[in-house]
């Protein structure tokens, strides 16, 4: 059983860091998710017999790192799931994008659609996607900008294609930016949420390990 990073666990939720190129949840390629470790890790520590109940209430990439939330049972599944419906969960990235941002903050709103091979595209007929950003630097020398993405909505590789659409690409986005096999910069290093049985407010931030391109800065 592979170590979880485990951020918080109570009777009703768990948070853990999903690490990078690991599926939300299995898929028909049979690959590990972050949602089999997380019930491998239940089913062990509690002893359980028989299948252990995950919900699943949002979703990472698979290239993509950071803090997710499950929850351990149906009333705070259905509970969170109402929230993350409502835009009342609050979700932050951190991203390195190619070039510097035109404006120091701002707002992003477009229309995403799929196309015949999965790929999110701007389109008319799409679906309404709304992000944030702040910038929090920018490094001359390779030509980037550390941004901070507060996401509103949680469309289909939405962070990844509203920036690639206006010239300023994810570093290491191998579908929407260049080819350099090297890591997708983008991490969810922030979430903030009302416990769905407490309602205490919950919140989670962690930085991503200084490798790849998150050497450029100083986080």
């Amino acid at each position: 059983m592979s170590k979880l990073n485990i951020l918080y666990e109570d009777n009703h939720i768990i948070v853990v860091v999903k690490p990078y190129n690991i599926l939300s949840q299995g898929d028909n390629t049979g690959d590990s998710s972050i949602m089999d470790m997380v019930k491998d890790y239940i089913k062990v520590k509690y002893n359980k017999p028989g299948n252990v109940y995950l919900g699943l209430v949002h979703r990472l990439d698979r290239p993509v790192s950071g803090i997710m939330v499950f929850a351990k049972t149906s009333k705070a599944a259905s509970r969170l799931c109402k929230a993350f419906n409502e835009h009342s969960i609050t979700k932050k990235y951190l991203a390195i994008v190619h070039g510097k941002m035109e404006n120091a903050s701002g707002e992003m709103i477009d229309y995403l659609d799929k196309d015949y091979n999965g790929n999110a595209i701007v389109s008319k007929n799409g679906k309404k996607a709304i992000l944030e950003y702040e910038v929090l630097e920018y490094n001359e020398k390779n030509n980037c900008s550390l941004v901070s993405v507060d996401l509103k909505t949680g469309r289909h590789h939405q962070i990844r294609v509203q920036f690639a659409s206006r010239g300023h690409y994810l570093l290491g986005d191998q579908r929407y930016g260049l080819q350099d096999n090297c890591q997708i910069s983008l991490f969810a290093y922030y979430l903030s949420f009302t416990h769905p049985v407490s309602k205490e407010l919950m919140e989670f931030r962690v930085l991503p390990d200084r490798e790849n391109y998150w050497t450029i800065f100083t986080l």
